[in-house]
């Protein structure tokens, strides 16, 4: 029978100490509240005793945050169980986690301590703890490279002292997966009362196996699972609590165990943090990255348009995600390029498709990405340059460095001027905005790229955009050497094409439903007619 699997989040912890992934107090608050949300079972708000921000970090998340247990981090020194005390004093739930190294490598080089002087430590502390706190956690730091039967010691210690829950981490990174699961395994048999315990993995992925080890951890009999969003921590990393959520419940036909976290907040969640934090997730990260469920080989793109389940182990929207996404590039067939072009309102033959797919080729060949203008320009030369339905004439722009920033513009349509003006969080998005108010097409910019041509202050600045416009992308350039201006110039030349795209689609609609009302047989066969 599949038995639940606690969801130990660190986070705000460990996942901090990633070099620049540093937060204040108000994100550390964001964060929490969106692993609320999450649902995780435990929160570890931080290290109390390693600044008076973090102290008040613990602090301020005890007394907002009342649903999962928040937990603090303490070494095993009475001035960091007793700061950690004080931190968790507001918490509905809380939990003392204390830690001290195991192994012969740290008792030697870091601590200089022997053996049993480690042992009356761990007793010492453990039992300091639970005389503050009823949910004691203890961690033989370095577990992995601890020697086993001395592990086994250590682990007694502290569940004789009143611990809870024993964590046994793989600090550095260096255990295989049998390896960590049979200490698992091992701890489980060795310990007395060790059905009153629960056991806890913690996993780093200096070689890459942090959610692999959890895994086998869980295997080993361990029912807790210390994890970061998006996999941050010390050097390479904590396992990663997307990964080891959908892996559960992916494989749930071998894993012997479920979680209570909403899947789908972890796209939102792993979103969040790279805002906070800076830190951007890299494309192929598993389950949220953006790669995650992005297609352009052609064989796989036939498959997920016949049936996502081909090439989708999971849905985009349990994680969060809104969609799977078909990327058009050099590896992608003509299924998919037919596809697209139904989507864009163009039924093509097979000769038409075989001759556009040619030239698709050739583009994509030039091209990391070809986007919608690109395949209207493949369609007819016509296509190739939009007409210009709107001009500029007069822009102008405050930058303001608290508030709003204005711009004004005047574009030209037909030899009639159009005035307006609008505000923005800059002055490039006011002037979109202000373009968005005369053309009646609001864009959203997707991707925006500066390029400096020339040294120094000769040099001019190319602007790259690609917006979205009615769920459709277009692309424009433009040089100057005002930045601002350059970006809506370029934003305008994409606004006009979506504008003429737009107008031929729309055209070809009308023409389309007059030909039905003019065929009498086609009218009585559309139920209720027109």
């Amino acid at each position: 029978m599949p038995e639940q699997v606690f969801i130990f989040d660190t986070t705000l912890r460990d996942g901090e100490q990633s070099p620049g992934c540093s937060m204040n107090l108000e994100e550390k608050l964001e964060i929490a509240r969106q692993l609320d949300r999450l649902g995780v079972d435990i929160l570890e708000a931080g290290f109390p005793i390693a600044s008076q921000g973090d102290f008040d970090a613990v602090q301020a998340v005890a007394a907002e945050v009342r649903r999962p247990i928040i937990a603090a981090l303490a070494r095993a020194h009475p001035q960091d169980i007793e700061r950690a005390g004080e931190a968790l004093r507001a918490a509905a739930r809380a939990r003392i986690h204390t830690f001290l190294a195991t192994s012969d490598i740290h008792l030697k080089y870091k601590l200089r301590k022997t053996r049993e002087e480690i042992l009356k430590q761990i007793s010492e502390s453990v039992g300091h703890a639970k005389s503050l706190c009823s949910d004691v956690e203890f961690s033989p730091e370095d577990a992995g490279r601890t020697d086993r039967a001395y592990l086994i010691e250590c682990c007694q210690a502290a569940v004789e002292a009143g611990a809870t829950v024993l964590n046994l981490p793989d600090t550095v990174g260096y255990c295989l997966e049998f390896e960590y699961e049979q200490m698992f395994a091992d701890v489980k048999a060795r310990i007395r009362t060790s059905d009153r315990v629960t056991l806890s993995t913690h996993t780093h992925d200096d070689l890459g196996l942090a959610v692999a080890n959890t895994l086998a951890g869980i295997r080993g009999g361990a029912r807790q699972v210390e994890c970061t969003i998006n996999g941050i921590g010390e050097r390479a990393g904590n396992a990663a609590l997307e990964e080891i959520v959908m892996a559960l419940r992916v494989r749930s036909d071998v894993l012997p165990g479920f979680t209570a976290i909403r899947t789908e907040e972890l796209y939102p969640s792993s979103q969040l943090l790279a805002r906070v934090t800076g830190v951007t997730v890299q494309r192929n990260k598993a389950v949220v990255g953006l790669n995650a469920f992005a297609h352009e080989a052609g064989i796989h793109q036939d498959g997920v348009l016949k049936n996502a389940i081909t090439y989708e182990i999971m849905q985009p929207q349990t994680v969060g995600m809104p969609s799977n996404h078909i990327v058009l590039g050099k590896h992608s067939g003509r299924h998919a390029l037919a596809k697209r072009y139904e989507e864009l309102g163009y039924q093509l033959s097979k000769a038409e498709l075989d001759q556009a797919y040619q030239s698709f080729c050739k583009l994509a060949d030039r091209k990391k990405q070809v986007y919608d203008e690109d395949l209207l320009a493949v369609i007819s030369e016509s296509f190739a340059k939009a007409p210009e339905t709107f001009g500029l004439k007069l822009f102008q722009s405050v930058a303001a460095s608290e508030g709003c920033s204005t711009a004004t513009v005047e574009l030209v349509k037909d030899n009639q001027v159009y005035h307006d003006s609008a505000t923005g969080d800059g002055p490039c998005d006011a002037a979109f905005r202000a373009i968005d108010r005369i053309t009646g097409i609001p864009g959203a910019v997707q991707d925006l790229s500066v390029h400096t041509i020339g040294q120094g202050t000769l040099g001019v600045a190319e602007v790259s955009i690609r917006a979205r416009f009615e769920g459709r992308e277009f692309t424009g350039k433009w040089t100057s050497q005002n930045v601002v201006e350059a970006a809506a110039r370029a934003y305008l030349e994409a606004a006009n094409r979506a504008h003429h795209e737009l107008k031929r689609v729309a055209e070809a609609a009308a023409a389309a439903s007059k030909s039905v009302h003019a065929n009498p047989m086609v009218d009585r066969m559309v139920p209720g007619g027109y």
